[in-house]
């Protein structure tokens, strides 16, 4: 395996040295190649993801498939603009001259996907590494072992393995993939994993981009369209069972407006989910009977509100919503990655605001508000990842958003010319022309052009 994987590394390393990829239009007719393979595969990446993760075919396209083509359309229409460069305006100092930046490609670079959207964290990454010109060594999570053979399948359909490359498998394989030199490293995990890729990549001075999770908050004040929070705060937290790392975590939430949004969420359940939630075969499951057994020592019988039943067979949990939920409980100790709803009550926004800030950066923040002075200091002074105003995960559907945490959640951000970005290294050129050498530099130095030298560099 050490040296299959060594193989590979060094096949994709002298493609890159023919200086084929640094051609955007090569480039660009790869990702096309690739946008007309998912369309063709999609039945199979809906089937896959129904397998993995029990995911309706709805929620497969809204969430993974359509989001990966918006990401493909997006790099394909801009790659090549980006791919120029950029002027900058030069400092008199160094007259004569131009300035202008040169982006060019890591080489090749490890992308490294979880488990929860399986389809699309693998290829959203892989699509920007190809856009800025790299080769790419692709390593799908075992834990969707369906989604990971169709990934494997349309990447060898459309790429040379020395261009890029599926690599299956678990532990070993990670742990023999981050003994190799790669020139950037993308991953995708929880905190604990994160923390031995960088310490790997370490080992070469290797840059790394960490997307990362922790628990993320959703802050509902007086102010807030209860009806309307309700909705947006059960579609984002069970969605995909839970499963997002940017679901919102747990809520703080006004006292005087606590009952009326339980009830709506109690109603809000209901009405997406239906009376039976485990029986909804659009509701999807937990990944696999140990995260399945681990929610369900999160849930105290005497603190709940709504749900708590599980299905071993279907590894089902109901949408459950804890209430009288306290910092010291078991379900605040962690990162919870389930449908599991904690509900804390709140006084005061300064309380909310220092419950949160208290805690480790979280990779989403959902603030749920009509005053406009409750905003502008959630904005200014609590640090997150990025986030919604009165909505919850839709943030990541934009093209035009980062996405990224910061602190704990992870480190580097991704999607649209932000994807281009990560995977390109930024070349500074200072172009000095030949016609004029000013002298002032030299020595033997002068009071004169210790003066100009004064005047222009101030």
């Amino acid at each position: 395996m050490a040296q299959n994987i060594l193989q590979l590394v060094n096949d994709q390393r002298a493609f890159f040295r023919t200086h084929k990829t640094i051609d955007p239009h090569f480039r660009i007719e790869y990702l096309k190649k690739l946008r007309t393979a998912i369309r063709a595969h999609e039945a199979d990446i809906a089937a896959a993801l129904k397998a993995d993760l029990g995911k309706s075919e709805n929620e497969a396209f809204m969430c993974e498939i359509g989001l990966t083509l918006t990401e493909l359309t997006h790099q394909i229409r801009h790659a090549a603009k980006w791919s120029r460069g950029r002027r900058c305006s030069t400092h008199l100092a160094n007259f004569p001259a131009a300035s202008f930046t040169v982006p060019e490609p890591y080489g090749v670079v490890l992308v490294m996907s979880p488990w929860n959207y399986p389809f699309m964290l693998t290829m959203e990454p892989v699509i920007g590494a190809i856009a800025a010109g790299n080769c790419c060594v692709i390593k799908p999570s075992a834990y969707s072992p369906a989604t990971s053979a169709v990934i494997r399948t349309i990447i060898s359909e459309v790429f040379p393995p020395e261009y890029a490359v599926v690599v299956e498998g678990g532990r070993a394989e990670n742990t023999e993939l981050l003994n190799q030199h790669f020139n950037y490293i993308f991953f995708t995990g929880s905190v604990n994993v994160g923390r031995k890729v960088l310490e790997k990549a370490a080992q070469h001075i290797t840059p790394v981009t960490l997307e990362l999770g922790g628990k993320s908050p959703c802050i509902i004040d007086e102010t807030a369209n209860i009806p309307l929070a309700a909705a947006r705060v059960v579609f984002g937290k069970y969605l995909n069972c839970g499963q997002t790392c940017v679901a919102p975590d747990y809520v703080l939430i006004d006292r005087k407006v606590k009952d009326a949004f339980l009830a709506e969420v109690r109603r809000q359940i209901r009405k997406m989910f239906g009376d039976e939630a485990l029986a909804n075969q659009d509701y999807g499951r937990i990944i696999n009977r140990r995260h399945f057994d681990r929610l369900l020592g999160l849930i105290d019988e005497t603190k709940l509100f709504h749900g708590g039943r599980s299905d071993a067979e279907t590894l089902r949990i109901e949408p459950t919503v804890l209430t009288d939920v306290t910092p010291d409980d078991d379900v605040m100790q962690e990162e919870i990655f389930g449908p599991i709803m904690p509900v804390i009550a709140f006084d005061t926004i300064d309380e909310a605001e220092a419950f949160i800030s208290e805690r480790d950066k979280p990779l989403a923040l959902y603030l749920f508000t009509s005053d406009k002075a409750t905003e502008a200091r959630f904005l200014r002074w609590v640090p997150f990842g990025g986030g919604c105003i009165n909505d919850t995960i839709v943030h990541l559907a934009s093209t035009e958003l980062t996405f990224g945490g910061v602190g704990q959640s992870g480190m580097g951000s991704y999607h649209g010319k932000k994807s281009f970005e990560t995977f390109s290294h930024e070349k500074s050129i200072l172009k000095k022309f030949t016609w004029l050498d000013l002298p002032f530099r030299y020595q033997p130095y002068t009071k004169t052009a210790l003066r100009l030298m004064k005047m222009l560099l101030k």
